[in-house]
């Protein structure tokens, strides 16, 4: 099984989804990283602000802010190989990250209402 660690730039707590001014990727990555986590996938994510030893730790993601500074991420590594940088990646390719065929997607679908149900007719005025 692969790792794949994302390495964010300090954010006000560890999944950035707090505060009045939520940035919508932030809210879809989180949600992203819920689904593959419960798929079983070694997927994580390290905050510059809460947890600034794992990015000394890795020597790809020293030299990444040595080159780029912290403007550069989010970093995404897989199995220690950079896939992306400057922005999170979108549930299909932490599908292709992870090996997996495909991901469920994350939006809703409306249901269909049958033409003989009471809001389906033209006639109708139920709803």
């Amino acid at each position: 099984m692969v790792s794949i660690r994302v390495f964010e730039p300090a954010l006000c707590c560890n999944t950035g989804v707090c505060g009045e001014d939520v940035d919508q990727a932030l809210v879809d990555f989180s949600a992203d990283l819920d689904f593959f986590t419960s798929q079983g996938v070694d997927i994580a994510r390290h905050n510059l602000a809460n947890d600034p030893s794992i990015f000394v730790q890795s020597q790809v993601v020293t030299n990444f802010l040595t080159a780029a500074g912290s403007e550069g991420l989010p970093l995404v590594l897989v199995d220690d190989v950079t896939v992306l940088a400057g922005r999170y990646p979108t549930r299909e390719m932490l599908a292709r990250y992870a090996g997996l065929a495909s991901a469920e997607p994350r939006t809703l679908t409306l249901a269909t209402v049958p033409s003989q149900s009471c809001c389906g007719g033209s006639s109708s005025s139920c709803c």
